[in-house]
């Protein structure tokens, strides 16, 4: 008898395209095989920079994410009203004329009357410079509720920061300590990297109030209360400076500590440099024992004292300073043990443990290397200690100063782009912090008139603020405003609600981008969705016009007026810039593309593209050409290859120039598209390896970026371990300086705004007494979920399809729950109901969930009675936008002070098993109506 032949390995594909991904935000490299024109299989490309070929289970599910039911599939306009799903089907042209009609209207009378704000990775070169363009300071993507206190705390300490912008020396180092970080960002990159470490018998320590993902695996747990990490890093400097246990050296050559403070109590320069009258800082030299400028080659600078200046003022060093703040005896172990819930022994033993892995297994690599003062080194010397923190450490109003702390560990243990430490990823180093400020004061908003800057930028002083002579803000936000003077990424979270209570004023157009500010992404849901349904008197909206571009019917299109369908990830070209978001590895810059590897099968158009055409319409000078035609007709591909931010220096940094052999700096190159695409739609330049370390200080990388156009100039980034612009701001609220601090912010400032990290408690216990509301409520993200879109794909909704409250088993014995009980979980500001789950690995003061997984019934192309909808739930019902009233009944934003910074992991909450045992989560909110053209 003949046995049957089957063919076990068919060919699936007839064709492959590289891309890069968009399930996360590594931005891995893809390969795409299609078959007969669809997607058939997608794996990771083995020669891209950033992954190596490995995939995660987001990345290979992207095929479920194309073929989504809830992609968009044309253009719509509202009918009914806003949340009730009545749209109309309409074309593009009248899409278009009606976003033009309204932008236009607002451009020719007050740019600031138009909000625009775009959600996660959605190219922010282009979006701001799009702002830019049309005259509005109202501009941000969504940094301000996810990742400013990372971004400004390291920016204005040492050029570079946690996320994306560096990452552990994962070949060289031997301890490693994890601050609360979740499973979503940089997956695949901090996968392989741990999997280094755990291969070379690296120690992983991870600080978080959840044992999952990372923390799951690591060699010790610190199950910390959330928002008490700042108490834990400053006990840890505290025990290392008792030991006289840093890296004397590399604090003296490379940091401000040395340098002169004024001490002189209630005048106008406490707190500030000593500086010649050219402007240097000046340090003690020990040689002359007299001033001299920082970074003179002569100098010897004492690194502790006090000193009479010249002219009779008397001044310190900045590290006497921070020495005697953590020397003193509050920041013990023993005294701050308690109200962060880690042991005083363990935090003994792990200062120790750094200090012995620093200094006495030192890493010294045989290269050369010459600094910025011409000091030639013989070989790069470095301390195996390395750390990252995420999410868990910013989404807190102390956060920017716990992030501060946190730095200044790694410094005094000197481990900032040595090897073994934490490595910058290019561009970054900066100036500490960048010398790009914000635009948008009283008198550079015009009508038809581009601002004079972008709409983001860095503060160094209140003259950089942008209020007005009485100190009213000047952005709907309040970003950059006495409300939140460093917020380096806006305040997206306050928008809507400052535009429905017309505070500080009102607007006419609220533009979004993927930003699902009706759900997920609201700091409460029930405030939003009021605050986008509002209505004047006369029956109008109190926002009167919303258009919103998505390629899915997420919650935050019900209430839009005018609805402009994006298409998905792979129909499209898209650029990950070295002017925005890289991909770039430690050991050099590297940019990339997405490609369309198919063609949409629907009326979508690629949002880049659409807001191109938008400001042609508009007549937008960079998007337009002398005689009134588009600079760019043909589209966001266009745009890639021949804009130009400055000459020679375009989005792409590959392939420039007109045979493509260019990098960095170069004319634009008509075929630099097809030479990524070529190239796997990548782009990596390795450094040598004299310019890999010590990049801060390193005069052959300083020279080399400045050509790149990285930096101004070939100066140093001196870190910042004592931050001047704060106490500028100190000084006033104090009242000194040409701009004074309004009376009602005074206080305020002159709490928060420390030059030297601190910690203070959250701004939550003012609203929820810790006696009424006990527990910590948080999200984190799963590994296999990337904010709201990924919970509606069909693959991944296998993994994990709703969400539950997990809590610590002993904690819930106390609450009389059982696992699998529902609870009621409430807040100062609301109720809801959820399933509890019951585990060991958690703080037992903390219950947690997964975020963005609980959808709102009738979105996302899921059957109205799906376990998300159904069962899932989200946090943000719980969390209030705003603080109590002060005096004269002003509300604050929940957030941090100094950036704005949305204070999501502050919560607390009171839990108890419900009444109701009832399958079904609470509140549940009206099934939405399916829109026009739904499958």
């Amino acid at each position: 008898m003949t046995q049957p032949s089957v063919n076990t390995s068919p060919k699936t594909w007839d064709e492959v395209k590289t891309t890069t991904c968009y399930m996360c935000a590594c931005r891995c490299g893809i390969r795409v095989q299609l078959k007969d024109g669809r997607v058939t299989y997608i794996d990771g490309n083995p020669e891209h920079p950033v992954n190596k070929g490995v995939i995660c289970g987001k990345g290979a599910a992207g095929i479920m994410q194309h073929y989504s039911p809830a992609r968009l599939s044309k253009p719509l306009l509202r009918t009914g009203e806003r949340g009730s799903g009545e749209f109309r089907e309409i074309e593009w042209d009248e899409a278009l004329g009606l976003a033009t009609q309204w932008l236009s209207g607002v451009r020719a009378t007050d740019p600031r009357k138009l909000a625009f704000f775009t959600g996660r990775d959605q190219s922010q070169g282009l979006t701001g410079w799009w702002a830019t363009q049309f005259g509005t300071p109202n501009y941000a993507a969504h940094g301000g509720f996810c990742s400013v206190n990372m971004a400004a705390a390291g920016l204005y300490t040492f050029g570079g920061a946690f996320w994306e912008f560096g990452e552990p020396d994962w070949k060289h180092t031997k301890y490693f300590l994890l601050f609360g970080v979740a499973e979503d960002h940089g997956s695949n990159p901090i996968k392989k990297g741990l999997g280094q470490l755990k291969a070379r018998g690296a120690k992983i320590v991870s600080i978080n109030p959840i044992r999952t993902g990372y923390s799951a695996i690591a060699d010790e747990w610190i199950g910390i209360r959330p928002g008490t990490d700042g108490l834990f890093v400053g006990a840890l400097i505290h025990e290392l400076l008792g030991a006289q246990k840093i890296d004397g050296d590399y604090v003296l050559r490379y940091t401000n500590s040395p340098w002169l403070i004024v001490e002189n109590p209630g005048g106008a320069d406490d707190g500030l440099f000593a500086r010649t009258p050219q402007g240097s800082a000046l340090v003690w030299d020990s040689h002359s024992n007299s001033p001299m400028p920082a970074l003179s080659p002569d100098a010897a600078p004492k690194l502790m004292g006090r000193f009479k200046l010249p002219d009779g003022r008397r001044a310190v060093t900045a590290f006497t300073l921070i020495a005697e703040r953590f020397l003193d005896a509050g920041w013990a172990p023993d005294r701050v043990a308690e109200r962060c819930g880690v042991p005083a022994g363990t935090i003994r033993r792990i200062a120790a443990e750094l200090a012995r892995t620093a200094f006495e297994e030192e890493i010294a690599l045989d290269v050369p290397w010459t600094d910025h003062l011409g000091r030639y080194h013989e070989k790069m010397v470095g301390r195996p200690v390395s750390m990252h923190a995420m999410r868990g450490i910013s989404a807190h109003a102390n956060g920017f100063q716990t992030c501060r702390a946190i730095h200044l560990l790694q410094i005094l243990l000197g481990t900032i782009d040595v090897p073994g430490g934490f490595r910058y990823k290019a561009p970054f180093p900066k100036p500490a912090p960048p010398g790009v400020k914000p635009a948008g004061k009283p008198g550079q908003v015009k009508p038809n008139t581009p601002l004079p800057g972008p709409p983001l930028g860095f503060v160094t002083a209140p003259e950089d603020l942008l209020v007005d002579a009485q100190g009213a803000p000047q952005r709907l936000d309040k970003a950059y405003s006495w409300d939140a003077p460093l917020a380096a990424h806006g305040m997206m979270h306050m928008v809507i609600t400052n535009a429905a209570k017309k505070d500080p004023y009102g607007i006419d157009v609220l533009f979004l981008y993927m930003a699902n500010m009706s759900w997920n992404s609201a700091m409460n849901v029930p405030d939003t969705i009021r605050h986008l349904t509002q209505k004047e008197p006369d029956g109008s909206y109190t926002i009167p016009r919303i258009i919103y571009s998505d390629a899915y019917a997420s919650e935050m299109v019900h209430y839009a007026d005018l609805v402009l369908p994006d298409t998905t990830y792979l129909e499209r070209w898209d650029c990950i810039s070295l002017l925005d978001r890289p991909i770039s590895e430690a050991d050099g810059p590297a940019d990339s593309i997405r490609q369309p590897v198919v063609e949409p099968d629907r009326d979508v158009r690629p949002f880049q593209t659409v807001l191109l055409d938008l400001g042609a319409r508009l007549g937008l000078p960079g998007m337009t050409r002398t005689d009134g035609s588009p600079r760019y007709p043909g589209g966001y591909a266009d745009y890639i290859v021949n804009h130009e931010r400055a000459p020679g220096i375009g989005p792409l940094a590959g392939f420039r120039g007109p045979n493509g052999r260019a990098q960095g700096r170069g004319a634009p190159n008509p075929e630099q598209l097809r030479h990524y695409i070529d190239n796997g739609c990548h782009w990596f330049y390795e450094l040598p390896d004299h310019m890999k370390y010590f990049r801060h200080v390193n005069w052959a990388y300083l020279d080399w970026a400045t050509f790149f156009g990285f930096i101004g100039k070939p100066e140093p980034v001196i870190h910042q371990l004592y931050c001047e612009p704060l106490q500028k701001f100190r000084l006033a609220a104090q009242g000194h300086g040409k701009v004074v601090a309004p009376a009602q912010h005074r206080q305020r400032i002159a709490g928060h705004f420390d030059p030297i990290p601190f910690w203070y408690p959250p701004f939550e216990g003012e609203m929820a007494p810790e006696a009424g509301f006990p527990m910590h409520a948080v999200t984190q993200r799963p590994m296999a979920m990337y904010h709201a879109w990924g919970s509606q794909n069909a693959w991944l909704r296998q993994i994990l399809g709703r969400n539950w409250l997990y809590m610590a088993r002993q904690t819930a014995a106390k609450l009389y729950i059982a696992d699998g009980d529902w609870v009621s979980v409430t807040s100062h500001h609301g109720k809801i109901k959820a399933q509890a789950r019951l585990m060991d690995g958690v703080n037992p003061e903390t219950v947690w969930t997964w975020n963005a997984i609980g959808k709102r019934s009738g979105t996302w192309g899921l059957d109205p009675g799906a376990g998300e909808a159904r069962k899932g739930f989200l946090l943000n019902h719980l969390i209030s936008e705003l603080l109590p009233e002060r005096g004269g009944g002003y509300r604050y934003s929940n957030s941090d002070p100094i950036t704005g910074q949305a204070a999501w992991y502050d919560l607390r909450v009171r839990v108890e098993r419900a009444d109701d045992q009832g399958q079904l989560s609470e509140p549940q909110f009206a099934t939405l109506k399916p829109l026009a053209g739904a499958p």
